[in-house]
């Protein structure tokens, strides 16, 4: 291998073959985990030949998919939004048919184990990139049921930023979000979010904080994409439009409102 002959970069190969994101793919790499031919290879911007040169992470060859996948899929409450998991709980792969599990499709981010909704699959890393940076990655919606009435005080409080605790025991303001009341019940209120955070349990958390814990969480929309009538546990393709919006300047910024063109859900069987 040749570093000034190679036609790509390792770690955008590695993330087009559905191994990781481009970001998890430079981890990779730096831990040493990546050989190429043979060689332990630790920087991610060295040059490969996918043609000629072989590529391996822990020992298992590494081919690019002939195709990319990109489906949506209503994450039901109950699986974790990972490939496995060391504690067994069932993932949102087993929802899928077993001729797509061999794929090597990841969520593009996660939603906590109790949280619904809509979630990303893809071989993509690219992709995956572009929906989770924070640079690029669209807005997402969320339709959340809390306990109490907040006031229009502690709406406020949580439009502009409100300070919460992560696991590593430091604080920090979360980053200004958009906040809708959308009706009340006896003891509870449904309220709208629309954020480009993704922190761990970051809903959850600034709502506790402002003392009203959430009852329910479902993500409704990813940018222009919307969860529609999908059903829980079902899956469907992405078109090559909603593909497009999604990767689309204009909607890393703006507000989700489009409705996903109606399809026929699928479900995964075992």
């Amino acid at each position: 291998m040749s570093a000034s002959t190679g036609t790509e970069r390792l770690a955008r190969f590695l993330a087009h073959a559905g191994v990781a994101s481009r970001r998890h793919a430079e981890a990779l790499i730096f831990s040493g985990r990546v050989q190429v031919n043979g060689e332990t290879v630790t920087t991610p911007a060295t040059r490969i030949d996918p043609e000629r040169d072989r590529i391996t992470v822990d020992g298992r060859p590494i081919q690019a998919p002939k195709h990319h996948l990109y489906l949506m899929l209503h994450k039901p409450a109950g699986y974790v939004s990972t490939v496995s998991d060391p504690q067994g709980r069932p993932t949102v792969l087993d929802l899928l048919p077993k001729q797509l599990r061999h794929l090597r499709l990841y969520p593009v981010g996660r939603l906590d184990l109790e949280t619904t909704g809509l979630l990303l699959l893809t071989n993509d890393g690219e992709f995956a990139l572009q929906m989770t940076h924070p640079r690029f990655a669209p807005e997402k919606r969320y339709r959340v049921l809390v306990q109490g009435h907040p006031s229009p005080t502690t709406l406020e409080q949580l439009r502009q930023g409100v300070m919460i605790k992560e696991d590593n025991g430091r604080f920090y303001r979360t980053a200004p979000v958009g906040v809708r009341q959308l009706r009340r019940t006896a003891t509870g209120t449904w309220l709208e979010l629309c954020l480009h955070e993704g922190r761990k349990r970051q809903i959850r958390r600034m709502l506790a904080s402002v003392g009203h814990p959430v009852l329910e969480l479902q993500r409704v929309a990813i940018g222009p994409l919307t969860l529609g009538d999908l059903p829980p546990g079902a899956w469907r393709p992405l078109t090559e439009a909603e593909i497009a919006a999604l990767r689309s300047p204009k909607n890393q910024t703006a507000s989700s409102s489009a409705a996903a063109p109606s399809a026929q859900s699928q479900k995964g069987r075992s």
